[in-house]
C-alpha cells in the first residue's frame, strides 16, 4: 500500500449485485468513466468478485465490488453465488442492478430482502433503459443507461446521499492530551515488511500527528535507551509480539497498550474481543482453535498467526490443541467446530466485515478475541494494557 493512498479498509465499499448480464460491469464503467470491468454480452463474464479501488466524486475514496450473477447455475455457479452474497458483509452501499427489459424477479427479490435484513443502504438500479423506457425514479430506485450514460450523474448523486455516517472514532490520540509524547515500539524482524511499516503502525502515527502529538518510534532493542531520553511519555504502544519484553521495560506508571488492541477499539470490536478472552482458560485437549487473519501475506518461520500464537497458546494452556488458520476473505461461515477464535486486529478489513465476523461468532456461541488481547492475557498484562482505554471510554 502506498503511504499516500487511502487504505482499502478505510474506503466506502460499493457492491453491485444482480443476475447475469444485468449490466453490473458496464454500470461500473459508466459510473467511473473508465474501463475498470470486463464487459461482454455473454452471461457469466464476471466469476469471482472483483474489487476496484478508486476516487469517486462526490464520495471520495471508494472500492467497487463487482460480483458474479446471482442466477448462475450448476455446482460451480452455486459457489459463485455464495461468494457474491458473502460480499454483502463488506458492502457499505449496495446497488441491485436489474435489466429494465426483464424486470425484477424472484432472484432479485431474494437478494433485496437479504440486503434489507443486513441494514445496508441500497438502490435498485434499472439498467439498459436505452432499450426500453425511463420510468420515474423513487427514493430507492433509479433508471439508467450504461450505454448512453443517461441518468448516471443522478445515480452518482444518489449513491453519495447514502454515504454511511461513520463514528469519528480515533485510534490513539484521544487517549492522551494533545501535544503528548507517545512512544511506538515497532520490532524489525524477519516478519516485518521490507522497506515499510505495517498498516496499523502507519495509521497510528498519522492519527497522533493529526492531533499535534509527538510520536517517537523505536525498536524494542532501543526502548530502554529511548525511555531514558524522554522524561515520561504519555503512552507506550507496542507491537503485540513484543508485549512481554516491553511490559518489563516500561515502568508501571506509564500507560501501555498495543496496536492490535487499538485496532479492535477502532473497528468496533473491543467489547466482544475483551469479553471473549477468558475462554482461553476453558480450553481442553483436542479443542479446535481458529486463528484468523484478514489479510494474506508471505509466511515466515516466525509468523505470528501460524507459529508464535499457536506456540504461546499451547504453552499457556498446557493442552494439546488443534490449531486451524484462515486468512483473507476465507473466514468460515460455520464456526461450530471451534471452541475459540483468535482474530487479528483487522486492519485490512473494513469495519462492516470486522463487525460481521464478531456478530457471527457471538450468534454461534463461539468466544472470539484478538491477537493483542490474547498475547497480553497470556503474559498477565491485559488489565494494564486495557486501563488507559477503560479510563477514557468508561468501559
Amino acid at each position: 500500500m502506498s503511504l499516500n493512498s487511502t487504505p482499502s479498509s478505510e474506503r466506502i465499499h460499493i457492491g453491485l449485485f444482480g443476475k447475469r448480464n444485468a449490466g453490473k460491469s458496464s454500470l461500473i464503467n459508466a459510473i467511473t468513466n473508465q474501463d475498470l470491468a470486463i464487459v461482454s454480452n455473454m452471461k457469466g463474464t464476471t466469476t469471482d468478485p472483483v474489487m476496484k479501488a478508486m476516487e469517486l466524486l462526490p464520495l471520495g475514496p471508494v472500492v467497487f465490488i463487482d460480483t458474479a450473477g446471482l442466477d448462475d447455475t450448476g455446482e460451480l455457479g452455486e459457489k459463485r453465488v455464495e461468494k457474491a452474497k458473502k460480499m454483502l458483509h463488506k458492502t457499505d452501499i449496495a446497488l441491485l442492478v436489474i435489466d429494465r427489459q426483464e424486470g425484477m424477479d424472484e432472484v432479485d427479490e431474494e437478494v433485496l430482502e437479504l440486503i434489507k435484513s443486513l441494514h445496508i443502504p441500497y438502490l435498485v438500479v434499472y439498467n439498459k433503459c436505452d432499450l426500453s423506457h425511463f420510468d420515474k425514479e423513487t427514493k430507492d430506485t433509479i433508471y439508467v443507461s450504461s450505454k448512453t450514460k443517461e441518468h448516471i450523474k443522478e445515480l452518482k448523486d444518489k449513491i453519495a446521499s447514502l454515504k454511511p455516517e461513520k463514528d469519528q472514532r480515533a485510534l490513539a490520540h484521544d487517549l492522551v492530551p494533545s501535544g503528548s509524547i507517545v512512544v511506538l515500539v515497532i520490532p524489525i524482524d524477519a516478519s516485518a515488511p521490507k522497506g515499510r511499516l505495517i498498516l496499523p503502525q502507519q495509521q497510528v502515527i498519522r492519527d497522533l500527528l493529526d492531533d499535534g502529538d509527538i510520536p517517537v518510534v523505536c525498536r524494542e532493542s532501543e526502548l530502554e535507551k529511548t525511555l531514558k531520553k524522554i522524561e515520561k511519555p504519555a503512552l507506550v504502544i507496542t507491537d503485540s509480539q513484543a508485549f512481554a519484553y516491553v511490559s518489563k521495560v516500561v515502568p508501571d506508571d506509564i500507560p501501555l497498550t498495543s496496536f492490535s488492541i487499538l485496532m479492535a477499539r477502532y473497528k468496533g470490536a473491543l467489547h466482544v474481543t475483551y469479553h471473549g478472552i477468558k475462554s482461553i482458560d476453558q480450553l481442553q485437549d483436542g479443542d479446535h482453535v481458529l486463528i484468523s487473519e484478514g489479510c494474506t501475506h508471505h509466511r515466515t518461520c516466525k509468523d505470528i498467526g501460524t507459529v508464535k500464537i499457536p506456540n504461546w497458546l499451547k504453552n499457556y494452556t498446557g493442552k494439546d490443541l488443534i490449531i486451524e488458520t484462515s486468512s483473507g476473505f476465507s473466514f468460515p461461515s460455520d464456526l461450530s467446530a471451534y471452541k475459540m477464535i483468535i482474530h487479528c486486529g483487522g486492519c485490512m478489513l473494513n469495519e462492516r466485515e470486522v463487525v460481521h465476523r464478531m456478530e457471527e461468532a457471538v450468534k454461534q456461541g463461539v468466544p472470539i478475541t484478538n491477537y493483542g488481547m490474547a498475547i497480553a492475557y497470556m503474559n498477565g498484562i491485559l488489565d494494564r494494557s486495557m486501563q488507559i482505554i477503560k479510563d477514557n471510554d468508561n468501559e
